[in-house]
Parts: structure tokens; sequence; C-alpha cells
């Protein structure tokens, strides 16, 4: 049965009076793991929970706040004003933590997502030095990623980066899947992962279109995303191109059956980066020079 393009796409909310402003649960996906929130706060306000039988991971989008916790308390974190204005800050907590967060600007906004998991891991704090810049692709499918998580952090089953494709970039092409788990001499050859990708525009009425596609036509889509509005990649070969005159961020968010980011190109299209002969010069597009300060 094909999978409608309407079931991959989550328009951010139009209630502009709401905190809440995306939102995926993984029964409203359809899959295992993934879910996401992502929410404002004027200061003064908070937000917390007690996390449950899940691996958390909050994305400081802007602004400054402090975190407390059952593990700790992290105070004055962040300062971006925006994701197109420095490095991310983020916090990993650990299953059956109970956290807190207060706003200490009025332009707060963080991105919260979870995995469910069985596993035990150390709370994180990931700040904007944690982070590696890496430009990849090339000519006009070079994109820049900033990693949060990586294969290898401590944590079950989630990845995490940001990434920034310049205004007539496509990023992730040639499309790559990862819905098929397999191994090759002992390390992950492709894993099975779901991906959650929330999308912003560093102007108005900036958009995007993704592509998501399958061997057997199960899926066969290509949506416009606009401003907050997050895609669920459950299967197939996936690419994103960036509408000319707006640089487009995503948040990549993966949970499957490996920590892992392993993918197979589509061979269909793999002589594509032989024809590559330049990087994108406006790459990258966000560093390590815009911050402050960083403690």
């Amino acid at each position: 049965m094909p999978i409608s393009p309407d079931k991959l796409l989550f328009p951010a909310s139009t209630d502009l009076s709401a905190s809440v402003f995306a939102r995926v649960s993984a029964e409203q996906a359809n899959w295992n793991y993934l879910n996401m929130v992502a929410l404002s706060l004027e200061a003064g306000k908070t937000f917390g929970i007690t996390v449950g039988d899940y691996e958390y991971l909050a994305v400081i989008l802007g602004g400054v706040c402090d975190i407390h916790t059952s593990h700790g308390d992290y105070l004055d974190i962040g300062r971006r004003p925006d994701v197109f204005t420095g490095m991310p800050y983020a916090i990993y907590m650990p299953r059956n933590t109970e956290f807190e967060i207060e706003a200490l600007t009025d332009d707060f906004a963080m991105a919260s997502v979870w995995a469910s998991t069985d596993q035990d891991h150390k709370i994180k704090l990931i700040k904007p030095k944690d982070s590696n810049i890496q430009i990849h692709g090339g000519g006009s499918a070079t994109y820049q990623v900033n990693t949060i998580i990586e294969p290898g952090f401590d944590c079950h089953r989630l990845t995490a980066r940001e990434i920034y494709t310049p205004g007539g970039n496509w990023s992730h092409y040639p499309p790559h899947k990862h819905d098929s788990h397999s191994e090759k001499n002992n390390t992950v050859a492709e894993a099975a992962l779901e991906e959650l990708i929330f999308h912003k525009f560093d102007k108005p009425n900036g958009f995007a279109l993704q592509r998501i596609y399958t061997d057997d036509a199960e899926i066969d889509a290509t949506l416009t995303t606009k401003h907050n509005d997050v895609v669920i990649v459950p299967k197939g070969y996936h690419t994103m191109a960036s509408a000319h005159g707006f640089t487009t961020y995503t948040l990549n968010v993966t949970a499957g059956s490996a920590q892992s980011l392993a993918h197979t190109l589509d061979p269909r299209l793999a002589w594509v980066p032989e024809t590559w002969t330049y990087t994108d010069p406006r790459l990258p597009m966000v560093n390590h020079g815009m911050e402050p300060y960083d403690p």
C-alpha cells in the first residue's frame, strides 16, 4: 500500500500564540522510536517533565536558559539568537531524568527529540566547541554539517546534526537510504533508521523541496517544506533542495537498529560525485568565530 505524501509532512503550528510550534510523536509517524517537540518560551517561563523510558536530547535553537535536572544543574546555557548566528548548545539526558528548563531571554527556543531505550547513559552538556564543522558534497550539492551527536557518542540510538544548505544547492545528493540493516566484516554497512528533519529558513517565506522515494514506489513523494515544518523519513532514498535566495537549516535526527549513519546511495546516481569540480565557497555559513565566548 503506497504511503501518502501527507503522512510524511508535519506542518508547523499556525497558532502564533502557542509555545509549541512543531510536534511529531512516534504514534503519528507510525514507527518505533523517534519523537519531537519544538517550543519557545518567554523569559521566566519554564518547561519540565520526567523523561521516562527514553533518551532525550534538547537542542537550544536560540536564546539563553537554566537547566535543572535530577543529575545536576546547568546555568546560563545558550547564546546564539537563532540557528543562523552561531553554533549549538544541547543537552543529552538519560532515561528517567527529571528536568526543568527556565528561559532567561525572550527569544528562547528549543527542539527536543527522544527515543525509546532500555539502556542508561550519562547526562552530557554539548557545547559549541564540541560541534565539528564538516563540508560535504561538491558543486551545487555542497552543504554544511555541524555535529551534535555522532556515532560513538555515549548514548543508545540517537544521532543529531545541524545542516545548512545554501540557496540553490542540494544536500544529501545523490539521494541515500538507511532502511535495511546489514553488516560487512563485523561493521554496519547500512543501518535501519528512522529520521526526523526539522526545517528553518534565514528569511521569511523560505522553502525547500524534499524528495523521498523507494524502489518499489511505496513512497514516491516530493514535499514543499516551510519554516518549522517537520518531515519524517520512515524508509527510502531522500534528498533536499534549498530554494534560490534562502539558506535552509535542518535539524536531522535518527534512531534505529544501530547508533550509526551507515547508508546506501541510489546506485543509479552514484556517478554524480565524479562531476564535482569545486566546493561552494559560501560554506561554512555558521562557524565558531561567531561565538563571543566558549566557557
